[in-house]
């Protein structure tokens, strides 16, 4: 057992000393390996290091030789702009020398110039000098001669005698400036009195002079009066002394005459400085200045006709519109409705009303109603038609009913055919679709003159308020406005007085009178004041172009759209009826524009019935009533 023991630890020794050296071979071999991977490593981490160190260093010199290179670049270009700017400013700076010198050389020239004119002219003036001085010594021997003078005398006579001339000479300015001054000075004395004398009552009498008003503490308004004696306005005044201006017959003159409180209209304002003024019998003047009593002012006589306004305000009725009726020789007009209306006598009440509602019963539909012309506009159409087309008469067109025309479409009233017609059928029917096709070949520059002519887009020559009418079609504007435009619609507007007006024009052989309404001023005592008289505002067409109109306007009141309405008339009439649209309802007006006794014409008829295709009345059937009155 003990052998045994010591055996094994025997073993254990030898193993011990056996596996000793090996164990520490293996780890002295593994630490040198060991050793050997961190050289290796650092030697590869050194190589690493040099490589990028190398790299870097490249790179460096790589960008210091760019950066050298652009800066080189930089430099060469600053000198090269420099170099430029420099021979630039060097090429100007030797313009600049050649041009001083040419200029120097101009001025030199200049003067060289000028000097040989001096030269020349102090040669010219030499010789003049010698020649005065041979005409002095010629004229003072021949005054010796003639007049028995020594000669220093005769030669202080010449030279007097000259000296003379030369003022002579010099007071020519002076004397053009007093002549001027005179003449100024008379011209502004002949405006003065003609002033004073012509024009200072036209001033006084201005509407819009506030001033007139100051007239009223003296004098106490006079009446106005139509053209067959009827009062419309007058002043009355209670027993306390206050005054009342009093419309006897309301509304029916409404608008014409117009009201005196609240403002001014119509009548009242355009006649206010002669309603104011008084011209009564000079005692009762000074009578009435020494009892501070009011004078009587004058009385206005008016061109208005009672039983025509009567019979027109009557005949529209309960429509919307306005009527006017001219004498075309003289321009008085001799009717002027309007309605919706309004009694001026309670003009207060009226004027707080409409301040708060949409009515527009104050609107003088007759002045300042703006409708579109419908087919009264054709008359227009017709004769820019025949001005372009002397062969006028040999017009035909097929009417279907409707058609299209410049993309447009047109039909006739209620689509009605009419067949083949002429231009005087055409225009007697009112062939819409005929028109259209008239119109699509007339020069639109020349129609828009012939409207101009006629006063669209101008003033008109009436004293009173109001609109302007308006065309506007030209050869620049959209072809697909002319097929509606050349019929009286599209954006055509016209006021009741001026279709009127061209109806007179055309009724007097081309003329147009001034239309008005003061025929006269009278005193109180009935004694003529002032008299207006007629006056032309010149000629729109010629005499010819006046009656081939009036013979074809002739055809609608025979046997065209107004035929019916004055079948039976004791009185012949020239006219054109219209039918003018105003809504996309196809909503219309009802026009007639006519005169009277075609031969020698009496009684020029405008007629406008408001949205006349839901009231059911026609203007030619009112047209008829006043032309009826009016030869009654």
């Amino acid at each position: 057992m003990a052998g045994t023991i010591i055996g094994v630890i025997v073993a254990v020794v030898v193993t011990l000393l056996i596996a000793v050296p090996v164990t520490c071979k293996v780890a002295v071999d593994k630490k040198v390996r060991k050793d050997a991977e961190i050289v290796g490593t650092a030697e590869d981490k050194a190589r690493n290091i040099l490589d990028e160190a190398l790299k870097a260093a490249e790179t460096k010199k790589r960008e210091t030789l760019l950066e050298v290179k652009e800066e080189s670049l930089r430099t060469k270009n600053e000198l090269e702009r420099e170099t430029k700017e420099r021979r630039n400013e060097l090429q100007r700076y030797e313009k600049r020398v050649l041009s001083k010198e040419e200029s120097v050389d101009k001025k030199a020239n200049a003067v060289e110039k000028r000097e040989l004119e001096c030269t020349a002219k102090f040669n010219e003036l030499q010789e003049k000098e010698k020649r005065v001085n041979e005409l002095e010594e010629k004229g003072v021997r021949e005054l010796e001669r003639v007049s028995g003078l020594t000669s220093e005398q005769a030669k202080e006579e010449l030279l007097k005698s000259v000296s003379e001339k030369k003022n002579d000479k010099k007071n020519v300015p002076v004397l053009i400036v007093t002549y001027f001054v005179v003449f100024i000075f008379i011209g502004m004395m002949a405006h003065l009195i003609k002033y004073v004398i012509v024009d200072s009552d036209s001033d006084i009498a201005n509407s819009y002079n506030k001033r007139q008003n100051l007239y009223a503490e003296t004098v106490i308004k006079g009446q106005i009066i139509s053209d067959d004696g009827v009062v419309l306005a007058e002043t009355k005044t209670d027993d306390d002394g206050n005054e009342t201006r009093v419309y006897p017959y309301s509304n029916m003159f409404a608008h014409a005459v117009g009201y005196d409180s609240n403002g001014q209209a119509g009548l009242e304002m355009a006649s206010n400085y002669y309603l104011l003024t008084s011209n009564q019998n000079i005692l009762y003047r000074v009578y009435h200045a020494l009892s501070n009593k009011k004078n009587m002012g004058n009385n206005v006589i008016t061109t208005l006709d009672y039983d025509l306004q009567s019979t027109a305000y009557n005949a529209l009725g309960s429509n919307d519109g306005a009527i006017v009726a001219i004498e075309p020789s003289t321009g008085k007009i001799k009717v002027m409705v309007s309605k919706p209306d309004f009694d001026p006598n309670q003009i207060s009440s009226v004027i707080e009303e409409t301040a708060n509602s949409d009515s527009s019963c104050l609107l003088n539909r007759a002045t300042q109603g703006m409708y579109p012309p419908g087919s009264t506009f054709k008359i227009l159409t017709t004769l820019e038609y025949i001005r372009e087309n002397p062969n006028y008469k040999s017009y035909s067109y097929e009417c279907e009913g409707e058609g299209i025309f410049n993309s447009v479409s047109i039909h006739c009233y209620n689509h009605k055919v009419h067949g083949t017609v002429d231009l005087e059928q055409s225009l007697a029917y009112s062939c819409n679709t005929s028109f259209s096709n008239i119109g699509t070949k007339l020069d639109m520059d020349a129609l828009n003159k012939l409207c101009e002519d006629f006063l669209y887009n101008k003033e008109l020559p009436y004293d009173g308020y109001y609109y302007k009418s308006s065309y506007s079609l030209t050869s620049k504007t959209d072809k697909s406005l002319i097929p509606q435009t050349v019929i009286g619609q599209g954006k055509t507007l016209i006021t009741p007085l001026h279709n009127a007006m061209i109806m007179c024009a055309i009724a007097n052989g081309g003329v147009l009178m001034k239309p008005y309404m003061m025929d006269r001023i009278e005193n109180c005592d009935g004694s003529v004041v002032k008299k207006f008289s007629k006056s032309s505002y010149g000629r729109i067409i010629s005499a010819k172009e006046a009656q081939t109109l009036t013979d074809l306007m002739r055809s609608v009141t025979d046997y065209g759209t107004a035929s019916d309405y004055f079948s039976g008339a004791d009185y012949t009439v020239a006219g054109k009826t219209g039918t003018a649209e105003f809504n996309e309802n196809k909503d219309s007006h009802s026009w007639f524009i006519g005169f009277s006794n075609i031969n020698n014409p009496d009684l020029v008829v405008c007629v406008l019935v408001e949205n006349a295709s839901n009231t059911g009345t026609s203007a030619t059937s009112i047209a008829r009533k006043i032309f009826d009155a009016y030869y009654d």
